[in-house]
């Protein structure tokens, strides 16, 4: 999808992929650099008795910077002009999905993986998929169900238990 900042097919656009392409080099660029500067800490040179701890990495840090720095010259010489690489509905709709995953992924410690997989499979449901609220209730506790009985009872896979399954005397 080609536009400039104020139009495309999907709306106005939010960033573009020629600002993208170059935070993402630099972030590469970045964790390359940590990879090596560890490396020379800690040994990156061909020993006796083999490679040293930081051998590998440092290499893979190396491979890294260079396809990270040549990635960031290719962004900035404009190669995408004012190419949209996402617009604000678009990214909307990502946010959508991604918050409430991070929500679902943190209440796991606390709340155990079934009781938090059932709040984030019913609560999806009902908000972002507009289903009712009774058939979100009924498949929020049947998945998680059917998971534990999968995992812990069949495959003997002992997942993350929270208070629900300790009061059950599951945990």
């Amino acid at each position: 999808m080609h536009g400039n900042d104020d139009d495309t097919e999907d709306g106005p656009s939010l960033v573009s992929r020629r600002t993208v392409e170059i935070a993402l080099a630099l972030f590469l660029l970045a964790i390359a650099l940590i990879a090596i500067y560890d490396s020379v800490r800690i040994g990156f040179t061909w020993r006796e008795d083999g490679p040293a701890p930081g051998f590998f990495p440092f290499w893979v840090g190396v491979m890294l910077a260079v396809s990270s720095i040549m990635s960031m010259l290719k962004g900035l010489r404009q190669e995408y002009g004012a190419e949209t690489f996402v617009t604000k509905p678009q990214f909307g709709r990502v946010l959508a999905v991604l918050v409430p995953s991070i929500v679902y992924v943190a209440l796991i410690a606390p709340l155990g993986i079934y009781l938090a997989s059932a709040i984030f499979i019913a609560l999806f449901m009902i908000f972002v998929g507009k289903e009712n609220p009774l058939k979100a209730v009924a498949v929020g506790a049947a998945v998680p169900l059917v998971a534990f009985m999968l995992f812990e009872k069949w495959f003997l896979v002992p997942l993350p238990k929270g208070p629900i399954e300790a009061a059950l005397g599951l945990g």
